[in-house]
């Protein structure tokens, strides 16, 4: 009898990072019976997973790598596109059903709250009219063409027994690639890395706490600042003003909130999402770290010669979300990983300079009020003192069978998107709605030969998401430069309320220059460094980018530090620092844990838990290495610590805060130690202080993990055993998915690796390169080329990625450049 198979969808992993889908399943995947047939079922795909060997244009070495040789730009375009299909067919479809709002029909109807956030934040609309306006005799036209095609010709010689196993499952075969879709990749890119609407949290904390206590929380800079752009001193910044304590929820917040319809409860823009208050906020701390990338100059290195490295922090997936690969083309030679669905490369290298980028993190979405015709079905809304008509899009939802399951309407105003909450009709402006030429700036950078010359070619058609782009050439220079629409509010005001939008006064006055972007060529102290930091000190530049919300403090401090006590730097140092477990955020937080404790026994307040945690913490050197026992226990009591210390966020309908304001903000509350915040409002018969609260934090962490992982004198909490990262299969499939893999580091420290039930997240490729006459680079990512489960390509880079460990990148100008004994496999591919 013929057994089912059932798969559950917490998320699906799309590309650049989580996409929610649901904690439901995606229903029955069909009878195992006929996914058994070797002919054509799973079996099948445990074949050779190679092409056949040819005189070939593309040849795979011995990392699995192609290599394309071709004539024109174009022809690369068309050759990336059939090699990435080969490898990943399956990823490009779900990739750019998640930039389409389209996932409904791939993996049915629990895919519907993802799909209508898409639509409702305007991200299919916008690709359409992106590509819409598009030259079709020009260069960004004719590569999404040719890169199509490159797909469809790999797609249609598949016969069924070849089609990707999730295909298999799903009964679904692959649709065809349009050029547009990678326009919807692009969308989803930039909805993982630019959407974060701050004034949603101000507005529900400011309801809470009122004006003061919220704003001095989600409405300011960071409390330590060591920005990118390098500021005139040698040393952080900090600023630790004390915190106000929370006081009389806002009138004028609350009313607005009640008028949404929301109360005090959750509000989120464009989605119906399931996951609880405690899910959300463990999901946006553990992708609250993004990226890091550093480049040192020739006289900070020991062999004279610049150096630069990268390593972008995202979900952990398999297939992974980049796949390497090497084009050379006319003059074009280039290297380095493309995202699966876009024409060309996105972190990599030429005969000339190397590059990489992290995520600039800025606000770059706001909200306004609209005052419409007709609160339920408005067709025009007020404008300065005229009606402007409102632009309606009826959005069908339909499911694997092709069944309309749900209809919306999204309405548009001149700055985009509109959306009722409860009474309240809201529009939203977005960066990332505004872009479309990124690949240009891309197509462009790759001839540049210098530092300044590739970052020149970027700005100028680069918009959305905005990156912190560090780039560094052969001839010694060092540059970074956060590329990207940054925009000026009216006012010179700042982007954390809901504005009135009966006015063109209250929109977007335009955006940053060039010469305004937070940027340094050469700089004086030899290094440059990002790590989704702040990128310029308020103090240098008090004209708005972001709030502390939008951004992350410990790496910064601690890759900082690292560069300026190291003149002699070397590519091999580089490559250890990528997994450098130390932590300036664990030396900064782990005493006052310790003396809350010993404060606390002292008084006669101890128990054998806060005993065993305090001798715990003490013990622990503040290192992620894999074989630690202490941070277990740290990262547990800072998360209980801060379901104690916010209650004053919890709506009076809620168990747990619906909003949280950055870690970073325990820096300026923990000298403060009878401020209000530290009382737990809950408890009636004491007033907390901060050695009490953190004291039970303590004893909460440390019960709960005697529960998860057993008594720690017998079996300690080994970091390697306790938090593995775990790189998932794209459909969650545990058969498909690696098993946990211990390593170096964990939040806060260079190497962020942490995951949980909800996703996992970690560096998702690591470069190191050696910027000689001739560019030596040493790279790795974790997973595998293929996208298949059968294949021995599809985990073969797992085990050097978890040891910190990077393979040279081969860089052959022609194909009798790679030795016979490094060709794995070669192609040709004739039109």
């Amino acid at each position: 009898m013929a057994r089912s198979l059932s798969v559950t969808l917490l998320s699906l992993t799309l590309g650049l990072g989580a996409t929610w889908i649901g904690t439901q399943g995606v229903g029955e995947v069909p009878p195992l019976g006929a996914l058994l047939s070797p002919s054509s079922g799973l079996w099948s795909n445990a074949a050779d997973d190679l092409p056949a060997s040819a005189t070939a244009t593309i040849r795979y070495d011995a990392r699995s790598v192609p290599h394309i040789f071709a004539k024109t730009d174009e022809d690369a375009a068309r050759a990336l596109g059939y090699v990435v299909a080969r490898d990943r067919l399956f990823q490009l479809e779900v990739q750019s059903r998640a930039g389409e709002g389209t996932l409904t029909e791939l993996v049915g109807d629990v895919a519907l709250p993802a799909d209508q956030q898409t639509r409702r934040l305007g991200m299919s609309r916008a690709a359409e009219k992106q590509f819409a306006a598009l030259d079709t005799a020009g260069p960004l036209y004719r590569t999404l063409r040719a890169y199509a095609e490159g797909i469809n010709a790999y797609r249609t010689s598949l016969s069924s027994a070849q089609l990707p196993m999730e295909y298999k499952l799903l009964q679904k075969t692959p649709r065809e690639w349009l050029p547009l879709h990678s326009m919807n990749l692009l969308m989803r890119m930039g909805f993982t890395l630019a959407h974060a609407p701050i004034e949603l949290d101000l507005l529900q904390a400011r309801a809470l706490v009122g004006d003061s206590a919220a704003r001095a929380m989600w409405d300011a800079s960071s409390p330590v600042q060591e920005p990118i752009q390098p500021a005139p001193r040698n040393a952080p910044r900090d600023a630790l003003v004390p915190l106000p304590a929370p006081g009389t929820p806002s009138v004028e917040a609350t009313r607005m909130l009640t008028a949404m319809g929301m109360g005090s409860g959750p509000l989120r823009w464009g989605s119906d999402s399931a996951l609880s208050a405690d899910d959300r906020y463990a999901l946006q701390q553990e992708r609250a770290f993004a990226s890091n990338n550093w480049a040192v100059a020739p006289s900070r290195s020991a062999s004279g010669l610049a150096l630069l490295a990268g390593d972008p922090h995202l979900e952990l997936t398999l297939p992974s979300i980049w796949y390497e690969v090497h084009m050379v083309s006319g003059t074009r030679d280039v290297g380095g990983v493309a995202i699966p669905g876009l024409p060309g490369i996105a972190i990599g290298y030429t005969r000339a300079l190397a590059w990489s980028f992290t995520n600039t993190g800025g606000d770059v979405m706001d909200f306004w009020r609209e005052t419409v015709d007709n609160a339920a079905l408005p067709r025009t809304y007020e404008l300065d003192g005229k009606q402007e008509p409102l632009e309606m899009r009826v959005e069908p939802y339909r499911n694997k069978d092709g069944r309309v399951i749900a209809t919306d309407t999204v309405y548009y105003t001149h700055r985009g998107p509109m959306r009722k909450q409860g009474a309240t009709w809201l529009s939203m402006r977005w960066t990332v709605l505004e872009a479309g030429t990124e690949l240009l700036g891309f197509a462009a950078g790759v001839y540049a030969t210098t530092a300044e010359g590739f970052l020149d070619s970027l700005a100028a058609h680069y918009k959305a998401p905005a990156q912190n782009m560090i780039v560094a050439d052969t001839a010694g220079t060092i540059a970074i430069r956060s590329t990207g629409l940054h925009p000026i509010r009216a006012n010179k005001g700042r982007g954390t309320d809901i504005l009135d939008g009966r006015t063109r006064a209250n929109d977007w006055q335009g955006f940053r220059t060039l010469s305004q972007y937070p940027q340094s060529v050469r700089p004086a102290q030899g290094f440059l460094a990002s790590a989704n930091q702040e990128p310029i000190d308020p103090q240098l530049d008090s004209l708005y980018l972001g709030t502390d919300a939008h951004y992350e403090i410990w790496r910064a401090l601690q890759i900082n530090r690292l560069l300026r006590a190291d003149s002699s730097m070397t590519p091999d140092k580089m490559r250890r620092l990528h997994s450098d477990p130390g932590s300036v955020r664990a030396e900064r937080l782990v005493p006052a844990l310790v003396s809350a404790a010993r404060a606390r026994i002292a008084a006669g307040e101890g128990s054998p838990s806060l005993a065993a945690a305090e001798k715990i913490l003490a013990a622990w050197d503040r290192r992620y290495t894999r074989d630690n026992t202490g941070a277990r226990l740290f990262e547990t009591s800072l998360a209980r610590l801060s379901g104690l210390l916010w209650d004053e966020l919890i709506p009076a309908d809620s168990a747990a805060p619906q909003v949280r304001p950055s870690e970073s903000r325990l820096l300026q509350l923990l000298p403060d130690s009878s401020n209000l915040w530290w009382d737990d409002r809950r408890t009636t018969n004491v007033r907390e202080d901060r050695d009490r609260l953190i004291a039970r934090a303590l004893v909460a962490a440390y019960d709960t993990l005697v529960v998860d992982f057993g008594d720690p004198a017998v079996t300690p909490w080994t970091w390697g055993r306790v938090a593995p990262a775990h790189p998932r299969h794209l459909l969650r499939l545990d058969g498909f998915s690696a098993a946990p893999t211990p390593i170096d580091g964990g939040r806060g420290t260079l190497n962020p690796s942490v995951g949980s039930r909800l996703a996992n997240f970690g560096a998702s490729w690591r470069m190191v390169v050696e910027l000689d006459k001739q560019p030596r680079i040493m790279a790795v990512y974790p997973g595998g080329q293929s996208g298949n489960p059968a294949s021995p390509r599809y985990l073969d880079r797992l085990a050097m990625w978890g040891t910190g460990s990077l393979d040279s990148v081969r860089t052959p100008r022609t194909p009798a450049d790679l030795a016979a004994s490094d060709v794995r496999a070669t192609l040709t591919l004739t039109r």
